[in-house]
């Protein structure tokens, strides 16, 4: 039986975020997603797309990117993200796949879903939810045991009670001395990227300025990562396939 993924979009950027950012990067945005969080900036990808054999979504990321290409000179970085990707179990044969022709794949996941059976060779981004995003506690606790020093874990900052609790979790699980930490501030979105079922911030925070953000985090010293989604700064915020 052929294996398919639903798929959103398949583009060509520079990645914006991770410890990768800067770099020219293939993305493949797959779709649906299970939590409603309240700043999310795709819910175009909650519902949609096309549904496409692995062999497609190769093929068209060469035609798209040309990561082949020449040899020794072909695009080397992938990021598969959503919507939430865990969701559909067939993305793990195409990060194997992707993996086997010796690219550096990145999988962005929120960390309600395991991560112990994606492809060892993949980099895994856990987004682990704070409170003002209205789904901290979907955060499977297990996967923290399966982290490894290639992956990375992001915390999205919105409010003063979203930072005091993200650097608890720090403490508490010893979380950068397993893989690179980073902060990330919550950008705002645009009027028509709302959607009525997304959460809805606590009325008890208290919204935390980005450049608060920064000096917060260099006054307690904290050995985390401070970054800024590049792409929205390189093109509007709300901007499609970038």
């Amino acid at each position: 039986m052929t294996e398919t993924l639903l798929v959103h979009e398949i583009y060509l950027s520079i990645q914006g975020e991770s410890t990768f950012a800067g770099l020219p990067c293939a993305f493949v945005r797959l779709t649906g997603c299970d939590l409603r969080c309240s700043y999310c900036d795709t819910v175009y990808a909650f519902k949609g797309g096309k549904r496409m054999a692995i062999k497609e979504i190769i093929d068209e990321l060469n035609s798209t990117c040309d990561f082949k290409g020449i040899k020794g000179n072909k695009l080397p970085l992938v990021e598969i993200t959503g919507g939430e990707p865990l969701l559909q179990k067939n993305v793990h044969a195409l990060m194997t796949q992707l993996c086997d022709i010796g690219l550096t794949v990145l999988i962005e996941t929120s960390g309600a879903h395991s991560i112990k059976t994606c492809d060892p060779r993949v980099h895994n981004i856990m987004d682990w939810k704070c409170p003002s995003s209205g789904e901290s506690d979907q955060m499977k606790r297990e996967n923290i045991a399966n982290l490894k020093p290639t992956d990375e874990v992001k915390f999205v900052i919105g409010t003063w009670e979203d930072y005091a609790w993200a650097k608890a979790q720090i403490e508490k699980f010893q979380l950068t001395g397993i893989c690179p930490v980073l902060f990330s501030w919550v950008a705002p979105i645009a009027e028509h990227q709302r959607d009525t079922s997304l959460k809805s911030i606590p009325n008890d925070h208290t919204p935390i300025a980005l450049n608060k953000l920064a000096e917060q985090i260099t006054n307690d010293r904290l050995p985390i990562r401070f970054q800024l989604q590049m792409h929205k700064f390189i093109w509007s915020p709300d901007k499609k396939g970038v």
